[in-house]
């Protein structure tokens, strides 16, 4: 009776970080982020919100999966779950770091190190259920899109990499 709750929890999850995220620093993606030297094969504005919407729900249910398989919040489940929670808690420091702080550097040390915990994650989740690995391929795929072009505005964007100056 319970597990359609725990379900729908652990998929609305990540959803909460991402849409917070977005709403503090909505403003910034016109004022600022538009203004940025970005490379060709930047995706457009309109294709993030899809694609996040997507990976998230296929993380928030594959977390689930792994979290269910493991019996709940049991010892065996400290690991995996850790990770997954830890690499959350970057995901949703990005955006705050690139658009509200504009910080560069931050958010390509941020993204190097979510990258790692996104892998680890993938790695400790396929021992306990492949589907809820397969689901972070997706993820780890747009991550890697991700990383490389955090690093190539990073590089092209000189005077932008230690935040805001006013």
């Amino acid at each position: 009776g319970r597990m359609w709750a725990y379900t729908v929890g652990f998929t609305v999850l990540p959803h909460v970080g991402g849409f917070l995220g977005w709403f503090l620093n909505r403003k910034e993606i016109p004022a600022w982020y538009e203004k940025l030297k970005k490379p060709s094969w930047c995706p457009s504005r309109r294709v993030f919100p899809v694609a996040w919407t997507m990976l998230y729900t296929g993380m928030g249910y594959a977390s689930y999966l792994v979290w269910n398989d493991l019996g709940g919040c049991s010892s065996k489940a400290i690991v995996p779950m850790g990770l997954y929670g830890a690499q959350l808690v970057l995901n949703w420091a990005w955006p705050p770091l690139f658009f509200g702080a504009h910080n560069l550097n931050m958010a390509v040390i941020d993204v190097l190190c979510l990258d790692g915990l996104a892998l680890g994650t993938l790695c400790s989740w396929y021992r306990v259920n492949r589907l809820a690995a397969l689901l972070l391929l997706p993820y780890l795929g747009w991550l890697a899109m991700a990383t490389c072009l955090t690093i190539r505005i990073w590089k092209d964007n000189p005077q932008q990499k230690a935040g805001k100056s006013d």
